[in-house]
């Protein structure tokens, strides 16, 4: 018997504001010349980690602090040498302004808004001038980070005006109900709301979907039900995650100050936090999760995803293990033999020194590039596959950057020249595969790739010439 296609936009809708996609399924993909010329969605993410890589640790490539990202090298172009020091703002420091040009390529327009929109939604709104498709979150900005003072540190997309594109969501709960919604009534129990899911509202769909008039084959019920149960885990680790933050903080007595906080408790003063290594990546990792399921069921195309703020100050412990070695211990407060913001990881950046070992600031750039590739691997697997055989990560755009190429500030040149790029090949836009040493402005490589995005738009003051990096370009 010949199924129909089912279209990769097919939802399950519930009550209120609940919305599931479906997974990719077999009968959403396409064969023969109809599967080469299959066109997946227009996708623009950026991607943000705090505090940079020093420019020479960079010429290192997989052989340093890069290695987390070698599994994906033939899926990233890498880019070296891009210069952001037309983001400088006199008077304020770099950590900011950097921070602020991640994506806009424009210095920051005071403490709460960019100089200009983020190359995320200049791609959205020229690749969907009449709006997203309907059941979408339009734009999705999520990240785990503790520095809060001025908003470019930690969220890293814009509107045309320089505002944010949404509101950011920090907690996984908070993330799993902007992506899905909820079903669950304000208030309740935490039993009551482990029992009521957001996939009780549509559990009569998903019935149908998995029943014998489904128009689904035996291996696409089956992926179903597999995918159905991980919203579901998802939700109840993310259930998991709230309870044991608010039950900590009801506690007759204060628990060990490494404790996830959020809020203006994750930034008391700017001084810093002590948190493990265990619970800085637990929690991450379900927003990474999170935000990918999000992706692979359609339910997002646009946004930003940050793990850790620019200028991020957290006093990190624990034991740190890549492909079955240690790589390091971390310990800043011990390390550093310093209290308050003079513990925190942070002041590794300020010291590095290209002559010596910085051993501290290497483990920790290893580690952000372990997690920025824990991201990414999720949306490059088998269950990522689109109906033209490429995987999500493949068909979309995907732009890593950071806020500094140094550290040390009595350099602005220095600390916003070599500012580490990594993007995807946008369904076979960009010359992937390489570590490619770019020379140029950060304005001229967003510019192009924006070309390459077929976006007419251009960022920057009309005025100036552009100059095009075609080598960047497949």
């Amino acid at each position: 018997m010949t199924r129909r296609a089912i279209s990769r936009r097919t939802l399950l809708k519930g009550l209120g504001s609940v919305t599931i996609g479906l997974p990719l399924l077999e009968e959403m993909f396409l064969s023969g010349a109809a599967a080469a010329q299959a066109a997946p969605p227009v996708r623009a993410f950026n991607v943000f980690f705090g505090l940079g890589i020093p420019a020479p640790l960079q010429t290192e490539g997989f052989d340093g602090v890069l290695e987390p990202l070698k599994p994906l090298r033939d899926k990233l172009l890498i880019m070296r040498d891009v210069d952001q020091v037309r983001c400088d703002e006199s008077g304020i420091n770099a950590h900011f302004d950097g921070a602020s040009g991640a994506f806009t390529a424009e210095p920051p327009d005071g403490e709460a808004k960019a100089g200009g929109p983020s190359i995320d939604q200049v791609i959205r709104k020229a690749s969907y001038p009449q709006g997203l498709p309907p059941g979408m979150v339009p734009t999705l900005v999520a990240g785990t980070f503790f520095r809060r003072s001025r908003v470019s540190r930690y969220v890293h997309s814009y509107n045309e005006d320089g505002t944010v594109a949404a509101a950011m969501q920090e907690k996984p709960l908070d993330l799993f109900q902007r992506v899905f919604g909820s079903s669950s009534p304000a208030g309740s129990a935490r039993s009551q709301r482990l029992r009521r899911s957001v996939l009780d509202s549509v559990v009569e769909q998903a019935k149908f979907y998995t029943g014998s008039n489904s128009p689904l084959g035996t291996a696409s019920k089956a992926r179903l039900a597999d995918h159905l149960d991980r919203v579901r885990e998802y939700e109840q680790r993310a259930f998991a995650h709230a309870e044991q933050s608010a039950e900590r903080r009801r506690g007759p007595e204060p628990p060990p100050p490494s404790q996830l906080l959020h809020g203006g408790e994750a930034d008391p003063g700017g001084e810093g936090i002590d948190i493990t290594l265990e619970e800085l990546t637990g929690e991450w990792r379900l927003m990474a999760d999170l935000y990918a399921l999000a992706i692979q069921m359609d339910r997002v195309r646009f946004g930003s995803v940050t793990f850790l703020a620019a200028g991020e100050r957290i006093r990190l412990k624990g034991k740190y293990e890549y492909d079955g070695r240690t790589v390091f211990h971390f310990d800043d407060y011990g390390q550093r033999k310093k209290s308050g913001s003079a513990g925190c990881s942070h002041e590794w950046w300020h010291e590095f020194n290209p002559k010596k070992k910085n051993e501290e600031l290497r483990a920790h750039v290893h580690m952000k590039m372990r997690e920025v590739a824990y991201f990414l691997s999720r949306l490059d697997g088998p269950d990522c596959r689109e109906a033209n055989g490429k995987t999500i990560l493949e068909n979309s755009l995907f732009t890593v950057s950071t806020e500094s190429g140094d550290g040390r500030h009595n350099d602005v040149k220095r600390e916003l020249s070599g500012i580490f790029h990594a993007i995807t090949g946008a369904g076979g836009r960009f010359k992937t595969g390489q570590l490619l040493d770019v020379g140029a402005e950060g304005l001229d490589v967003y510019n192009t790739m924006l070309a390459a995005m077929n976006v007419p738009r251009r960022l920057g003051p009309a005025k100036r010439d552009p100059a095009a990096i075609d080598k960047i370009r497949a």
